[in-house]
C-alpha cells in the first residue's frame, strides 16, 4: 500500500515539475514498501542513494527557474530545500552507520515534509512562474 496516493492537488501547472514530484512520491513509496516488507539494508541503502540525489536535481531545477524569473521567495524557498538536504542526508549518514534504523517516523517526515512542501511552497511559485510562460 502506497504511503502517498498522488493525485490533482500535488500538481503546480509545470509538467516538467510535477512530473518530478510524481518521482518523489513513487519514490517515497517505494522506500515505505521496501521497510514494510522488510528489505535488506542493501536495498533500501540504493532506494536512500537515488531518493538522495534525484531530490537534489529536482531541487536544481526549481531553482533554475527562480533564478532566472527572480522568483521573489527565493530565498526562502531556498532555504526550506537546504534544510530537507541536510536533514535527509543526517538520516542517511545515520542509517549507513547503523546508528538508525528506517523507521515509520523517517518514512512520515519525509511523507509530511513532501506533501507541505508541494501543497504549500511550491503551490506558491505556481502562478509566479505561469505568468512567465513556464507551463
Amino acid at each position: 500500500m502506497s504511503v502517498i496516493q498522488w493525485n490533482e492537488s500535488f500538481h503546480v501547472g509545470i509538467e516538467h515539475l510535477d512530473n518530478q514530484h510524481r518521482k518523489l512520491v513513487e519514490m517515497i513509496n517505494e522506500l515505505h514498501t521496501a521497510m514494510k516488507k522488510g528489505e535488506g539494508k542493501m536495498i533500501i541503502q540504493d532506494i536512500l542513494d537515488k531518493m538522495t540525489h534525484y531530490t537534489l536535481d529536482h531541487f536544481k531545477s526549481e531553482e533554475v527557474l527562480f533564478d532566472q524569473y527572480v522568483y521573489p521567495e527565493t530565498g526562502t524557498h531556498k532555504q526550506e530545500h537546504k534544510a530537507f538536504v541536510e536533514k535527509v542526508a543526517n538520516f542517511k549518514t545515520k542509517f549507513d552507520k547503523g546508528d538508525i534504523f528506517l523507521s515509520i517516523e523517517v518514512i512520515m517526515f519525509l511523507q509530511e515534509w513532501l506533501i507541505n512542501h508541494i501543497k504549500g511552497s511550491d503551490k506558491k511559485y505556481t502562478s509566479f512562474l505561469n505568468s512567465k510562460g513556464v507551463r
